[in-house]
């Protein structure tokens, strides 16, 4: 291999809702020497979507990285609903374990979230990745608003539903398909290269209290940012699943992005409820039979959805590259 395609690094805006996990997720792409961030987008999730960008910005300017850009999404889902449920009881009211930090100096820019995505789409057409956190509204929007996105954009990877197990907001769905499940089934069936990392996935990769100390004890300021606030996310986790350990969801996703080899895919198409008990379930049809009808379902693009995970191995990754400063 050459050392120009040694020396590629793989263009990824972050489409985000800081969020401990988050947190983590902008962290580790940071220190990735396979990435250039190239921008961070917000939505609602975690916390609002305001909070979502004071975050971002905070946590760039934690990082020294003030050069990448920030652009805000939508406050509300594709139908103009309102977010009526902030995982607050997750990571705390201010996303960040509620350690109150100052407001950051920057702003974010004038586009909005889709349009710095159309943007960037058609300035790198075929090079962009972006690794959508949270809801998919933003990305959406961004198909609404020029419908050779889907072709234009590299690949989504996406944190979000849940296949073959329960949800975690309720039995059905998973947060962030639940977030905007009218917006998910469009970036689903857009067309685009996409790659779903579902909780089936992310509910194996687990921050143990051996690796937590290691983050105490380390001297990067990435780990020790990541100490002062995992405290709230440890809490979550032993009142909702009786674990002492954290779930990765949002770095496992990221480094999707570094290195897919980490998991096994399956291809199929994905279609979402949008209502009722279930909505927000993710369905996956594994395309092996043709059905006697004419459907919903029928000439749907295929998407890959992860199966397998080699966890040891992301744990690993994620802890070398927060346990080392720049």
């Amino acid at each position: 291999m050459s050392m120009a395609a040694v020396t590629k690094k793989k263009k990824v805006i972050i489409d985000t809702d800081p969020g401990i996990d988050d947190t983590m997720a902008i962290f580790v792409a940071l220190r990735s020497p396979e990435l250039e961030v190239v921008g961070l987008t917000t939505i609602f999730g975690n916390v609002y979507t305001a909070l979502a960008t004071r975050n971002a910005l905070h946590l760039l300017e934690t990082a020294g990285r003030t050069d990448i850009p920030v652009a805000e999404g939508s406050h509300v889902t594709i139908k103009k609903a309102t977010k009526l449920r902030i995982a607050s009881f997750v990571h705390g009211s201010d996303g960040l374990g509620n350690q109150n930090f100052p407001p950051p100096a920057g702003k974010a820019v004038e586009q909005s979230a889709a349009a710095f995505l159309v943007e960037q789409a058609n300035l790198y057409p075929g090079q962009i990745t972006v690794v959508a956190l949270g809801p998919l509204t933003n990305l959406a929007l961004a198909v609404e608003l020029d419908p050779s996105f889907p072709k234009k954009i590299g690949q989504i990877i996406i944190l979000g539903g849940a296949y073959s197990v329960n949800g975690n907001v309720n039995p059905a769905a998973e947060a962030n398909i639940f977030g905007d499940p009218d917006a998910a089934d469009t970036v689903f069936t857009c067309g685009a290269d996409i790659l779903a990392i579902g909780i089936n996935i992310t509910h194996q990769v687990l921050l143990s209290d051996v690796d937590r100390k290691k983050l105490e004890q380390s001297g990067s300021k990435y780990a020790r940012y990541l100490s002062n606030i995992l405290g709230y996310y440890y809490d979550y986790h032993m009142d909702a699943y009786s674990i002492t350990g954290v779930y990765l969801h949002d770095p496992t996703t990221l480094l999707a992005a570094v290195d897919p080899s980490l998991m096994t895919y399956t291809e199929g198409v994905v279609r979402v409820q949008t209502d009722g008990i279930t909505k927000g379930l993710t369905v996956f049809d594994n395309t092996k039979k043709t059905y006697g009808e004419i459907t919903a379902w029928c000439g749907k693009p295929t998407v890959k959805v992860a199966v397998t995970v080699d966890a040891p191995a992301v744990v690993e990754l994620i802890m070398q590259r927060l346990l080392t400063d720049d």
